[in-house]
Order: structure tokens, then sequence, then C-alpha cells
């Protein structure tokens, strides 16, 4: 079933994302991310021409201009390069946090005819009805991070690069080896809506509640920032400041995690564990230092990279079932159960990992 040129490409994914030319990458997606509306504006002539032959698949992160979905950028090129004449794939995202703003890019991608959208839901649940009316015009929709929408009518398939359930019970696993089992802790997500963020969150709590009942959380719901610095980093302040006895912090978002480490840094606290979401050249430094005790992530490229191949491959007809190959590391031989594709892409980050500070993403 694979495109016979497909190894290639993949084998020049893993150097851009492990080698140097990641960050090359990073730094050109800056350079190129301007406002929702400046890029929905100058999107539609960048569709191929309908004699030309070529797919149109267009992916929506939950907002541009933060690391994570700039690393998410470098995978999706890299997939419209890898693909030559045969696909134009690029990223459009809002300018901030907000499924109105992710629905309206995807109802101008809808009057424009594109063939595929892979989307990064803020709010699964708002953005169905847009979804639903996507794929019936015909448009191939892949979710990521999105599990409640597999096997619904609004999407072709939802993209996962692990067990959700899993990977927060392992977040909450590190953070009660650091606690010795007991204390209190808080955790901060992006937000409330984040179904992913509140599946790790939610599996975790109930395996402490299950494992390690001396560990109690201080508030009944996690802190939410948006995936904004600004935000994480006042509540990082509030934190702090309303917990003074708190023994650790649990982050679903880059941001979040980030930012505690920060304010930990500057204020010289040794005293509160650090467990959660983190990109290997975020955590890097601050597991190096021991202001944080673990991280955990998965490629944001990869993932970026993996939906788009899948969509290809629904655009091509291609049978989807276990055990396909979706060219990326932790993508080789997904399952596929209910409209859900699952890889085993998740990646664990430890203190002195990259050598001189190396980072791949």
């Amino acid at each position: 079933m694979k495109n016979q040129t497909r190894p290639t490409a993949k084998k020049r994914m893993r150097n851009l994302v492990w080698g140097t030319a990641a960050a090359a990458a990073i730094t050109l997606s800056l350079a190129a991310c301007g406002s929702t509306t400046d890029t929905a504006s100058t999107s539609s002539g960048d569709t191929p021409d309908a004699g030309s032959g070529g797919y149109t698949i267009v992916t929506v992160p939950k907002v541009e201009g933060i690391s994570w979905f700039q690393a998410m950028e470098t995978g999706v090129d890299q997939f419209s390069v890898d693909q030559g004449d045969a696909v134009d794939a690029r990223q459009i995202g809002p300018d901030t946090e907000d499924a109105a703003k992710q629905v309206q890019i995807i109802e101008d991608l809808i009057a424009q005819g594109v063939d595929a959208i892979v989307v990064v839901p803020n709010d699964p649940q708002a953005l169905t009805p847009v979804l639903t009316k996507a794929r019936s015009a015909g448009i191939v929709v892949i979710a990521h991070e999105a599990p409640a929408l597999a096997g619904t009518e609004a999407v072709d398939y939802d993209l996962e690069a692990f067990d959700n359930a899993y990977f927060g019970e392992l977040m909450f696993e590190e953070l009660a080896k650091g606690m010795g089992g007991k204390g209190t802790y808080v955790g901060e997500v992006g937000s409330l809506t984040s179904e992913t963020h509140m599946a790790w969150y939610n599996a975790g709590v109930a395996y402490l509640e299950e494992n390690y009942p001396d560990m109690k959380p201080v508030t009944e719901q996690p802190y939410e920032d948006g995936n904004d610095d600004a935000t994480a980093r006042a509540n990082a302040l509030e934190i702090l400041n309303a917990y003074p006895d708190l023994g650790g912090f649990m982050n679903a978002s880059v941001s979040a995690g980030s930012n505690m480490a920060a304010v930990l840094e500057e204020k010289g606290i040794t005293s509160v564990v650090m467990s959660g979401l983190s990109l290997p050249s975020v955590a890097g430094p601050y597991l190096n230092s021991g202001v944080m005790l673990s991280a955990q992530a998965w490629n944001p490229a990869g993932a970026g990279y993996a939906a788009n191949t899948l969509a290809l491959m629904v655009l091509e007809g291609k049978t989807i079932e276990d055990g396909i190959d979706l060219d990326f590391e932790g993508y080789e031989s997904v399952t596929v159960t209910n409209g859900m594709v699952q890889g085993a892409a998740v990646m664990m980050l430890t203190a002195n990992q990259f050598p001189n500070d190396e980072y791949p993403f």
C-alpha cells in the first residue's frame, strides 16, 4: 500500500527533525507566520490549478505563533516538499486559541474547495458542525487530539500519537515519584475544553486516587492558560502565592511548564516537583538544571507529517487498517479502531539527553 517514494521522504524528514535543519525550518516558519486574516486572505492563491491533478491539504492548528505549532508546521512543509507536485500542503491557524476563529478558517477552506483539512481542534464539539459541513462538501477531514470525534460524521479519522489515558498516567506517575507519593499538587491545561489536555489530567488524577491516596489536588479543576505565555506566567505567580506549601505541578500545556519553571528559578524555589508536556528545546535547560523533574512529548512535526500522510491515503482511496505506515517514527505500524488511528510516539525527556544542547525541536 505504500507509495514507493515515501521511505526516502521519511529519511529526509528524520534528518530535518533530528538535525540542525530543524532550527532553520522553525526560523522560516516564524518569519512566515502572520495573522489569521492575512493568511486566510492570501491562501486561495496558493491552491493548485484544477487541471494540475494536485491535492490541496490544509492543516489548521489550535493557534499559530507558539513553538509547538511552529514545529508542527515544519512537518507539514516537509510533507509538501516530499510529495512534489502531487500535493500542496500548508498550515493556517488562528492568532489566538479560539474555536470560533478555527470555524471561520474552515468555512473559508470549504469555500475554496480544498481537498482535505487536518485540524487540531480547540473545542472538538464546537467544530463538529463545520467539520460535518466540510465532509458533506466532499472534503476529507482528519482530526488530531480529538478522540471524541473518532467514528462520527465530523471526521474521516482522528489521529492520536498514543493512548491518552496512558500518557496522563505516565505524567502523574513521574510526579508521584518526585513527591514521594504524598503532598499537594495543582494542574494546568491549555483549556478546559481541550479534549486531550483534560483526558491526561483526569486520567492522571484517577491514577493518583487509586495508587497514591496521600497526594491531593489543591483545586477542583486545573488552571487554564489558553496556551499563552503571559497568562501562564500570571498563573504561576498566583499559584505559588496562593499555595506556599505546594508539592507538585503538572502541566498539560508547554506554556504552563516553561513559565512555572522560569518563575521557580527566579524565586529560587526547589520544593515544587514538575512533570508535564514540553518540547526538548524548552524543557532541556530546566531538566538539566533540576528545575523540572520530568517532561514528555510527542513530535509535533511528526504529527503534522503523519496526519497529512493519512489524509493523502484517504484521498487516494487506500485502505486504512491496522499496520499501515504513516511514514514517520512512532507511526510506522498504527492501530485503527472505530475511526481512531493511533501511533506509539511517546517521547520521554530527561536531563542531559541531548549533547551540546542540540535539541531536535
